[in-house]
């Protein structure tokens, strides 16, 4: 199986998205839909907070050179 990376997922996610706003899915393929959507939005918080840490380690240490 292929390692998820951001750019992976925010596009399996826009992708979720248009079949959403479609409207041509049934109940159950919405839902199942819209949980994959939420995994996916929680993994793209996830690689975001850890980006965004790894960028004010950075700025520290190029203040404290």
């Amino acid at each position: 199986m292929e390692e998820l990376t951001f750019e992976k997922a925010l596009l399996q996610l826009e992708e979720l998205i248009t079949s959403l706003e479609k409207g041509e899915l049934s109940l159950e393929q919405s839902i199942q839909v819209y949980e994959q959507g939420v995994k996916l939005t929680a993994f793209c918080n996830k690689e975001l907070k850890t980006a965004k840490l790894k960028i004010e380690e950075l700025k520290a240490e190029s203040k404290s050179e």
